[in-house]
């Protein structure tokens, strides 16, 4: 048994497998990953919106969270290793993992028919670069000028938050098919189920 993990030890530590590892490494990582952050959230919305057949969808959602960020890794790992060893310096160049982030994502989340996972996924990835670009914009050698960067830093967050919930409740009144079903459902109990009540048991203790 000794020999065997050392054996396995040496072949993990070895300079020349580290690029095929780190591939097998990102494919673990990101099935685990899936599986811790979708098994909660997944656990929470069904208990709070659907009862029936909760275990079912529960495994299904983190079962597909998961797989599907270990095959987005997997890709993305392999095509930043071809692109680096194909490149005439043998080095990583600049737009190699946006590249690699293009084409790995077109595959796993860009084809075929969405599910609400992949959006979910796809959406929480989409609101943090809005944020980062914003953070990156007023930065020295930003879009934003020097003169107003400090108006902008200040404003920037209450006008993206103000607009960002405007835009979600007047969609909610209006046109409530458009939103994510686990945001609607979510709306649904938190607003309309407000305007309903036939007693203090669904008036305080119970939403409905």
């Amino acid at each position: 048994m000794d020999n065997i993990k050392e054996l396995v030890n040496r072949f993990i530590l070895d300079p020349n497998n580290a690029d095929v590892l780190a591939v097998v490494k990102a494919a673990r990582n990101g099935a685990v990953y899936g599986a811790k952050v979708r098994f909660p959230h997944a656990l929470v919305m069904v208990f709070l919106f659907r009862v029936r057949e909760k275990i079912h969808l529960i495994l299904r959602a983190t079962r597909q969270h998961s797989r599907n960020l270990a095959v987005f890794a997997t890709l993305y790992k392999t095509i930043c290793l071809v692109l680096r060893r194909t490149s005439p310096t043998g080095k990583e160049r600049r737009y190699d993992t946006f590249v690699a982030g293009l084409l790995g994502a077109y595959v796993v989340f860009g084809r075929g028919a969405q599910s609400s996972v992949n959006q979910q996924i796809s959406i929480y990835v989409f609101a943090r670069v809005v944020l980062a670009l914003a953070k990156l914009a007023v930065q020295p050698g930003g879009l934003v000028p020097t003169d107003v960067k400090g108006r902008v830093a200040a404003n920037a967050w209450p006008v993206f938050a103000s607009v960002s919930w405007a835009f979600v409740m007047y969609l909610y009144r209006w046109h409530p098919e458009t939103l994510q079903p686990s945001l609607k459902s979510s709306m649904k109990y938190i607003y309309s189920n407000a305007d309903t009540w036939d007693g203090f048991r669904n008036f305080l203790i119970h939403n409905q």
